[in-house]
């Protein structure tokens, strides 16, 4: 896939589980794999502390909403094929050196997660 392509197919995974169509799990288990993409890899991130903020996002609504329209705006922007923008990146590279997309189911993709698991680029 190409970058565009790519970018639009997380698009649509987010909003998939925006309307409650897939789960979380299912969404960044088909997250393009291998991707160097930093848009791609900021929208993994969002996906996991939209799922890691469920009890909050139960309790308080104001907090759900804004969420809401955050990964919204991340879907909408990925689905021009835009890059998101440098800050929403920025805020997820401070904390993350890289998204933990799944690899390729091959020998190369075996290779890259045994040594992520060994903690070595």
């Amino acid at each position: 896939m190409d970058l565009a392509k790519d970018r639009k197919f997380v698009a649509n995974l987010i909003r998939q589980v925006l309307i409650s169509r897939m789960c979380v799990r299912e969404a960044i288990l088909k997250f393009p794999r291998d991707t160097e993409d930093k848009s791609i890899h900021a929208a993994y991130h969002a996906l996991i502390h939209y799922e890691a903020d469920e009890d909050l996002r139960a309790r308080d609504k104001l907090y759900r909403e804004e969420q809401d329209d955050y990964m919204e705006f991340i879907s909408n922007v990925l689905d021009r094929g835009e890059n998101l923008p440098e800050n929403i990146i920025e805020n997820y590279e401070k904390y993350y050196a890289c998204a933990n997309i799944p690899h390729e189911k091959n020998a190369k993709g075996f290779l890259k997660s045994f040594l992520r698991f060994l903690n070595i680029k």
